[in-house]
């Protein structure tokens, strides 16, 4: 049935590009009407043969889903209505145009307005939040700043249909032993918690509810904090909070320590001591000379402790502790931790970052292959440019910085840009 839909949609469509082409000579038309008919010929035959695969794909998924203990009640209500998401399959293979630095991610998600909601939320969550941090030892500033920065506290929750989109993950090559599981246990979940198809919508990856869970993660983690009896993430905030709080509780969260701070680093300060493989105590970190944003010490103590400098040295400094790699567990992202870090103290009434942030442009994928081709031909190994700034290319960068007496923190500042002459595209307006 829905091939046949399908096909009268294109049709229609493709008989309104025929009837536009009515005014062309005769012979135009009649030429057009052959490309037009060889063209919907290929395309209605490339369709059918996606359609074939996706609906064999799919039988084999009710196969094992019959062999887990799905109920046919449950399989009738699912399978014979599941869609390929054509979009899905295109976000899953896209790469974003430019490259997101630290200001820019930092600037669009920690904002007044978000603090302001967590506050109101705080106040109408209080008795819950308060009875969490008791049993989980997760505060509730932390718990709203996920909240916040995952769906603006429920104001978007994403709009794809989960089961179809892991259906379409699961039936296509590239992580489909993933998603194909991710898929049986969203199915698991559908009968368990008496859902309903139109409810279940969330991200084109199948990221459900207020907290964005995943099937495996709602399955294992997710808890009834309203007491009804059922286990919704979409409906219910209480379930959404309490489920975050048991999460970070199971990804190893340390009770009644913080997730880092922001600190001022000495004049001297050696950035190649920066990153999580250069961790050290808090003692050993205070000894060298870093200090609180007010100037006062870090303080002796055993807690081991890493430099973050995501903006460079011209940007502001991080000190994270174990409950920022717990965070990272959640999304791993070092900008989304810091961000879930200073939203969560500006909603406890903290001011958020002190020191400015550096205006950085937007580099295009374009800028960071070009940054990486030349690093590789000055003998500063990169791998293959491929316009993402992990940690090779950050060591190629910093051991570039080393060679020409900059200073070494491994950032592609404007500096490094314009050292390597590096013409950076332009963003249209």
């Amino acid at each position: 049935m829905r091939l046949v839909s399908l096909f009268s949609a294109t049709a229609s469509s493709k008989a309104e590009v025929f009837k536009s082409r009515l005014s062309v000579p005769v012979f135009s038309r009649a030429f057009s009407a052959i490309s037009l008919a060889v063209l919907f010929s290929s395309f209605s035959a490339s369709y059918v043969s996606a359609n074939d695969d996706f609906a064999t794909c799919t039988s084999a998924l009710e196969q094992k889903a019959q062999q887990q203990g799905v109920s046919q009640q449950t399989i009738d209500a699912i399978f014979p209505s599941l869609i390929h998401q054509d979009n899905v399959i295109k976000y899953d293979r896209s790469q974003p145009e430019f490259v997101q630095t630290f200001p820019g991610y930092f600037s669009k998600r920690v904002t007044e307005w978000r603090t302001n909601k967590g506050k109101e939320m705080y106040a109408k969550h209080k008795t819950l939040l308060q009875k969490l941090n008791d049993k989980y030892g997760v505060p509730p500033h932390y718990l709203l700043a996920f909240w916040g920065l995952e769906t603006n506290f429920g104001n978007y929750k994403g709009k794809m249909p989960v089961l179809d989109s892991l259906a379409t993950l699961a039936c296509d090559k590239r992580r489909s032993s993933y998603f194909t599981q991710e898929f049986l246990v969203a199915v698991k979940l559908f009968e368990r918690e008496k859902l309903n198809r139109e409810e279940m919508v969330g991200s084109w990856a199948g990221a459900m509810g207020h907290t964005q869970f995943m099937p495996s993660a709602y399955t294992h983690y997710a808890i009834d904090g309203d007491g009804d009896g059922q286990i919704n993430l979409w409906a219910s905030e209480e379930d959404a909070l309490s489920s975050a709080a048991n999460f970070l509780s199971n990804l190893g969260w340390e009770a009644g320590f913080r997730w880092g701070r922001e600190v001022q680093l000495p004049n001297d300060f050696n950035y190649q001591l920066s990153g999580y493989k250069n961790r050290q105590s808090l003692s050993e970190w205070n000894d060298i000379g870093i200090k609180r944003t007010d100037g006062s010490e870090l303080g002796n103590a055993d807690t081991s402790a890493y430099v973050i400098v995501p903006a460079g040295h011209q940007g502001p400094a991080f000190i994270a502790y174990k409950n920022f790699r717990v965070i990272m567990r959640w999304n791993n992202s070092e900008f989304y931790a810091i961000s879930v870090g200073v939203l969560a103290d500006k909603i406890s009434g903290a001011s958020g970052i002190q020191a400015p942030l550096p205006d950085l442009p937007a580099y295009s994928r374009k800028d960071i292959i070009a940054l990486q081709g030349k690093l590789n031909t000055l003998g500063f190994d990169v791998g293959k440019p491929d316009g993402i700034i992990g940690p090779a290319t950050r060591e190629g960068i910093r051991n570039y910085q080393l060679a020409n007496k900059m200073i070494a923190d491994g950032f592609p500042g404007l500096d490094v840009m314009n050292a390597l002459d590096i013409s950076l595209e332009k963003r249209s307006s």
